[in-house]
């Protein structure tokens, strides 16, 4: 599928935290909309995704002057106290487009020289490790969040068909880590997996965050269920796992197999630091 790219002009680009971020002073997206088009992003449902005449997922805005922007609103959230950013809260900062054009390295820079006190980097894509240079200089004043909601392909295939394989998520996160870099194996969602999914996920973090939909949507799950995910469930037979409940079956298998890591639930996985 052909991703329709467009340069904009921002009026803004820290925004600040609320709601399941609200532990952070600002989330900060470098670009709008996404290339992986997740069948269950809570986005979908938010106003940019809802008012947009283009379908979810065919599209991609790069915010052009995200950097000049960032330089002046850093300076100016400084002096109002701590900054914390999570980076990104409502696309991913490593699109494909990333590897082109660069806006989310040169955000990484421009923090680098007003360093904000904390800065989480979520994504699911094996580019970020491109950027590993940088992420060292920021010291323990970041995590680097790589999402790994399943690890079965055939179940990301059904989800996320245009998200990056699960094999190279896991190979990428378990660089980053080995390079000395705070990590976090995000299970987010948990989408269905098999009972050697925890095994595979020894080592690869230095801490692992499991969440779901009815948590980690910011509405109960009345988001997610609006668009129809259940569907997808059912027809992988699979309609067990739709279930509030089916977390605490994975977090156990967590527990018995990598009982040393820190393991946490929903909101505290994404908090600052």
């Amino acid at each position: 599928m052909a991703i329709q790219i467009n340069d904009i002009i921002s009026k803004g680009i820290l925004t600040p935290g609320r709601g399941l971020l609200e532990g952070y002073s600002h989330s900060l997206n470098p670009y709008a909309g996404c290339a992986f088009g997740r069948s269950y992003c809570y986005v979908r449902q938010l106003p940019v995704g809802l008012f947009c005449e283009e379908e979810w997922g065919t599209w991609v805005d790069v915010k052009s002057n995200a950097a000049q922007l960032l330089e002046k609103e850093l300076v100016k959230a400084r002096k109002k106290g701590k900054v914390t950013i999570f980076m990104s809260s409502a696309t991913d900062p490593y699109q494909p487009v990333e590897a082109k054009v660069g806006l989310t390295r040169s955000l990484l820079e421009v923090m680098l020289a007003n360093q904000p006190d904390f800065l989480f980097v979520q994504t699911r894509s094996p580019l970020v490790k491109r950027d590993l240079d940088l992420f060292k200089r920021f010291g323990d004043k970041i995590r680097i969040s790589m999402t790994i909601e399943t690890d079965k392909e055939e179940v990301r295939k059904a989800f996320s068909t245009s998200a990056p394989p699960i094999q190279a998520r896991m190979k990428t996160l378990r660089e980053i880590t080995e390079a000395g870099v705070p990590t976090q194996a995000t299970i987010s969602p948990l989408l269905p997996c098999s009972r050697d999914f925890p095994e595979k996920l020894k080592g690869i973090a230095s801490r692992v965050t499991l969440d779901d939909f009815w948590m980690g949507d910011g509405s109960g799950g009345k988001r997610t269920g609006k668009l129809g995910v259940r569907r997808i469930y059912e027809e992988l037979g699979l309609d067990k796992w739709y279930n509030p409940d089916a977390h605490k079956i994975v977090l156990k298998m967590l527990r018995e197999e990598i009982p040393d890591a820190e393991l946490l639930v929903s909101q505290k996985g994404f908090d600052p630091y």
